[in-house]
C-alpha cells in the first residue's frame, strides 16, 4: 500500500479512537432518529432535504466500518 494511503488510514482510525469522535457519533445517532421521522416534513422540498440530511448522517455514522472494511480490502490487495 502506498505510504501516503497508509498514513491516510492511519491518521483517520486514530481520529476515530478518540473521544471526541465517539461523542460526535453519539449526536449523529441521536439527530438521525430524529431526522428519519417523516411525520414533520409537510412539503416535497423538505423531504427532498431531510432525505438527504439522514444520508449524511447515515455516512458519518457508518464511516468507520466502511474505512475498516476497505483498508481491509486494500491490505490484501497488497499482500496478494
Amino acid at each position: 500500500m502506498d505510504s501516503n494511503l497508509e498514513k491516510y488510514y492511519t491518521d483517520r482510525f486514530f481520529m476515530m479512537s478518540q473521544q471526541g469522535w465517539k461523542d460526535l457519533i453519539t449526536d449523529a445517532e441521536s439527530m438521525l432518529a430524529e431526522y428519519n421521522k417523516i411525520t414533520s416534513v409537510d412539503t416535497t422540498h423538505s423531504v427532498d432535504f431531510r432525505k438527504g440530511q439522514v444520508d449524511i448522517l447515515s455516512w458519518l455514522i457508518g464511516l468507520r466500518d466502511i474505512s475498516e472494511h476497505t483498508y481491509q480490502e486494500l491490505q490484501n490487495e497488497t499482500i496478494l
